[in-house]
């Protein structure tokens, strides 16, 4: 396990890493530990070969109010190289991420949110993307991935405005997967974990990839290029590992290769 800062936390269990944003008494605002702390977490998680999946979340009843405003003023560097804000929004992970958003999501924690493959709210959490009423921009992704992920008037309303919404709102244009009891964002989370660590690793990783890059593909070279990446997988000891599990009623042993 990685030495993390206070300010981060790691925990692994059934093959789920939970990675916890630890400022509960600044709203787990970002700043400089917590931008290493979550780079180094990140790649834990994907090195560790016992590890499917990860969650991202935040202690005391908040998820993330982005950027800590009093370390942007001392100088603190919060956006790592290559990597994006709080040393995640950049990242590509091969792995199957689930945001589990209790309270605040706003500005970056926001934006960490939309980085997830998948987002799990509860009923009094909060987002938003405010930076617009403080005389920023929402350059960790909220600008880029917000119109792409729901309608694009409804994703200028929310950048152009800086409104802070319920997460309910946001769900019926497909930006939240589930909408849970207060307190009940990291049980869901894992529930939904549990359900993407049965499926194979291989065959996670290209699925994700695809659906990430096949949105810049041409429609002429979509196909031929879904199939440089998904081919491999066909010829892989997984694929016949899956297709023997289903012949014998049993549940598949994968080994990732």
């Amino acid at each position: 396990m990685p030495s993390l800062p206070d300010s981060v936390t790691l925990d692994v269990a059934d093959h789920i890493a939970v990675v916890t944003i630890n400022r509960p008494e600044a709203r787990n605002t970002v700043d400089a530990s917590v931008a290493q702390g979550l780079s180094a977490a990140l790649d834990e998680v994907e090195a560790r070969p016992d590890i499917a999946a990860g969650i991202i979340t935040g202690a005391g009843g908040n998820f993330c109010a982005g950027m800590d405003l009093k370390a942007f003023l001392r100088g603190e560097v919060v956006r790592l190289p290559d990597r994006g804000f709080a040393g995640v929004t950049q990242v590509r992970s091969t792995k199957p991420w689930i945001a589990a958003l209790e309270g605040y999501a706003l500005a970056g924690g926001f934006e960490i949110a939309l980085w997830a493959d998948l987002i799990v709210a509860t009923e009094e959490t909060k987002v938003g993307l405010p930076e617009v009423k403080r005389g920023l921009v929402a350059n960790a992704g909220g600008l880029l991935r917000l119109p792409r992920q729901m309608p694009p008037r409804i994703a200028a309303e929310l950048v152009l405005t800086g409104d802070i919404v319920p997460a309910s709102r946001l769900q019926p244009y497909g930006i939240i997967n589930r909408i849970v009891p207060a307190g009940e964002a990291l049980r869901e989370a894992r529930a939904l974990a549990s359900r993407l660590v049965e499926n194979g690793p291989l065959a996670i990783a290209a699925s994700k990839r695809v659906m990430q890059e096949g949105m810049d593909w041409t429609t002429d070279e979509m196909f031929d290029r879904q199939f440089a990446i998904t081919r491999p997988i066909f010829e892989s000891a997984d694929a016949r590992e899956g297709a023997r599990a289903f012949a014998e009623k049993r549940q598949p042993v994968w080994k990732g290769g």
